[in-house]
């Protein structure tokens, strides 16, 4: 795990001081973009996301430390705390609450969310925008959750102290890195270039990684029972029905998303670093087969997308509006 920090982070730093020291093209910048955005999402996939679930140390500070990587490259490590590791691992899947299946009008990724028009022709135009949820994040997202003490529809509690101070300095720093030192050295169209390149890269990136897991034709969005607003079924049970792996086989794909294509080793067992997620997936596996529950994985990469795909335009047909929840098949998916 150190050794693959120290090489993500080796060509995050010689990508960035590459192009912003030495690039004098506008393609050199684009192509050092293109790596540096790559090396970016790598950091998310893989450093501060096990950070984050404090799966990557058995040392609070090191766990800390890893997480606040985040803050490097444009996010809040402790809003993600609560936006993904409190409120998504959760209330996985559930709208309202799983603020990872909310984008607003923009798109219906839920069967319990209100269809409008413009979802018939989702499936085509998310890929674009999915680009642009870095820049969104970094931008706006944190700043609009800070203000109004809301994650979506939930309130959580405002960083103080130290958290507090982290947020601000992680957002001088990412600002500086992205712009303010860039800056000094080039135009602002080649700044602006190069950042949009970065980020639209980073952002499309995680964004299927995570939407690959749990937005797809095999996943249940459960909802809450009218009388108790709760969910009846356990909560091992629901992360198996709401999560789906895909290319498990893929040992390149696995080591540079940092195993999130073992999503329900990673949902079970969110403390326990990922590099053990495939040995730990065939225990669940043969369990869930002894006990007749669920396992859903897709074969390969390109096959999670297609789902996805297909996923993204039932939901935007004006006949989803009205259909039952959509409920897993029972074996596992190739």
């Amino acid at each position: 795990m150190y050794l693959k920090t120290a090489v993500i982070l080796a060509v995050f730093i010689a990508s960035y001081v590459l192009l912003v020291f030495f690039a004098a093209t506008w393609w050199q910048g684009l192509l050092l973009s293109l790596v540096l955005g790559v090396a970016t999402a790598g950091i998310g996939f893989n450093i501060q996301h096990d950070g984050g679930h404090q799966a990557y140390s058995d040392r609070r500070g090191i766990n800390k430390a890893m997480a606040m990587t985040l803050d490097l490259v444009g996010g809040s490590s402790y809003i993600w705390h609560w936006k993904h590791a409190r409120f998504h691992h959760t209330y996985t899947n559930i709208a309202g609450h799983d603020s990872d299946i909310d984008l607003g009008v923009l798109a219906r990724l839920s069967p319990t969310q209100k269809r409008r028009p413009w979802h018939r022709w989702q499936h085509i135009y998310l890929w674009v925008l999915y680009s642009v949820t870095a820049i969104r994040w970094h931008l706006y997202g944190d700043f609009r959750d800070m203000i109004t003490g809301t994650i979506g529809e939930r309130p959580f509690t405002r960083p103080r102290g130290w958290d507090l101070a982290v947020f601000v300095l992680g957002k001088l720093v990412f600002f500086t890195l992205a712009f303010g030192l860039p800056l000094l050295f080039h135009s602002v169209g080649m700044v602006l270039m190069c950042y949009t390149a970065v980020a639209g890269v980073a952002g499309l990136l995680l964004a299927l990684v995570f939407q690959l897991a749990h937005v797809v034709e095999q996943a249940e969005f459960p909802l809450p029972g009218e009388q108790s607003q709760q969910i009846d079924t356990p909560w091992a049970i629901h992360q198996l029905e709401t999560t789906v792996d895909f290319a498990r086989d893929n040992r390149v794909l696995s080591w540079l998303v940092g195993g999130l294509n073992f999503q329900v080793a990673h949902h079970l067992f969110v403390r326990i670093s990922h590099i053990h997620y495939p040995a730990i997936a065939r225990v669940i596996e043969s369990t869930c087969r002894e006990y007749g529950v669920a396992y859903h994985a897709h074969g390969s990469f390109s096959a999670g997308i297609a789902s996805h795909y297909r996923f993204l335009r039932q939901m935007g047909m004006p006949a989803a509006a009205t259909s039952p929840i959509l409920t897993a098949e029972p074996l596992l998916q190739n």
